[in-house]
């Protein structure tokens, strides 16, 4: 198992990580053999949105003797009430639910304290103006929760709630038919067909806006969706008109900016072994750049993936990460220093290009990779 930084909170979280749904409505034996193979798996990473009593409970059970080994994203305002989930802002409730969530996990804290589903820019003025931002930072202070996060699938709320350097991990839907769609305050417009009905081209720019910010500001990502909750997997379900294996959709997300790990949707123990499969699987497996470019209803054309189609090149230079790089540059309208550092780190910068043509020949989007070298060595300089 490969561990990536989350962001600049100092925690090391598995690439794999773990969705609560696989714990929910299992028996505390069928939880553990969950946490038994991530344990053996080196999974460290779980999310918690789910406020099911009896999974809370089962898991915290399954964590005893073992809970220095998780990572925990437990998340506030996600509460039990009249036996069904309720996303709530009214504080009694979020101290009520927050502090049941600590008991039946059998922990007096969690590294991550995310504030829950946040899809509005009223709805984050709500957050951050009101009783839960209070909340949430008088437990960062007593240590209750190490870092505060936030979830989203509107990247108009998630940058503004990262440009306003409170929340240091992102939860964020994640994958290759979201990226192009635009922000909304309905969740739902990700996945309804109508969206999807004529050919989508290149990212949306505020998506990839928020993700640069993200790498930028030091704030991690976790991913929520990478599979599209298994319809990407479908040839029938999937919007992108062909369906795209799992570790396609994992490596998609893995090399977005910022994506520290992904929480696998894993509802059955097989599904879990998949995904954790991912980490042994080779560079053809995991390639999703020939499938991505034959897609019916979707192009990336111009647009780098960071896929790595480019190398080898005959200079060395790292044709990938001198392009992420220009990208955050650019998106920053100047050269943060983190961005300079990390460029002059690379053995081989973009002024060595000979202009060879060699990357572009193999590029599957067709990106003016020379041009884009050009204004990297004109940007970073020597």
């Amino acid at each position: 198992m490969r561990y990536r930084e989350l962001g600049r909170t100092g925690l090391k979280v598995s690439e794999i990580g773990m969705g609560c749904e696989g714990f929910v409505e299992k028996s505390y034996e069928q939880v553990r053999e969950f946490v038994d193979e991530m344990e053996k798996a080196g999974v460290n990473c779980i999310d918690l949105y789910a406020p099911n009593p009896d999974m809370r409970s089962n898991l915290g059970k399954a964590l005893q003797g073992r809970r220095e080994k998780f990572v925990l994203q437990a998340h506030l305002c996600t509460i039990w009430k009249d036996g069904q989930y309720k996303r709530t802002r009214k504080l009694s409730e979020v101290k009520e639910g927050f502090e049941d969530q600590l008991w039946r996990l059998q922990t007096d804290h969690v590294e991550i304290g995310m504030i829950h589903y946040v899809d509005s820019m009223a709805d984050w003025e709500t957050v951050l103006h009101g009783d839960v931002m209070k909340y949430a930072l008088e437990l960062k202070e007593a240590g209750t929760i190490g870092c505060i996060g936030m979830s989203s699938h509107n990247p108009q709320a998630a940058l503004a709630a990262v440009d306003s350097g409170l929340v240091d991990v992102l939860m964020f839907s994640v994958n290759p038919c979201y990226d192009l769609q635009p922000a909304s305050e309905d969740v739902e417009e990700l996945w309804a067909e109508k969206n999807y009905e004529k050919p989508l081209v290149n990212m949306d720019p505020e998506r990839q806006a928020l993700y640069e910010a993200c790498q930028r500001k030091g704030v991690g990502i976790t991913v929520m969706k990478a599979f599209g909750g298994g319809d990407l997997l479908s040839e029938e379900l999937s919007p992108a008109g062909k369906a795209l294996t799992a570790y396609q959709c994992l490596h998609y997300a893995l090399t977005r900016p910022a994506v520290a790990s992904v929480m696998s949707g894993a509802r059955t123990l097989e599904d879990l072994r998949t995904s954790i499969s991912y980490e042994d699987a080779s560079e053809e497996e995991r390639d999703y750049a020939a499938a991505f470019a034959a897609l019916p209803k979707i192009s990336w054309k111009g647009h780098c993936m960071y896929c790595g189609h480019c190398a080898p090149c005959p200079k060395g230079i790292d044709v990938a990460s001198v392009t992420k790089f220009l990208n955050l540059a650019v998106a920053q309208g100047e050269v943060p220093e983190t961005v300079r550092e990390h460029y002059a780190l690379l053995e081989h910068t973009a002024r060595v290009c000979v202009e060879c043509g060699s990357c572009e020949q193999r590029c599957p989007f067709e990106v003016p990779v020379m041009e884009n070298m050009k204004k990297a060595a004109e940007i970073f300089g020597k």
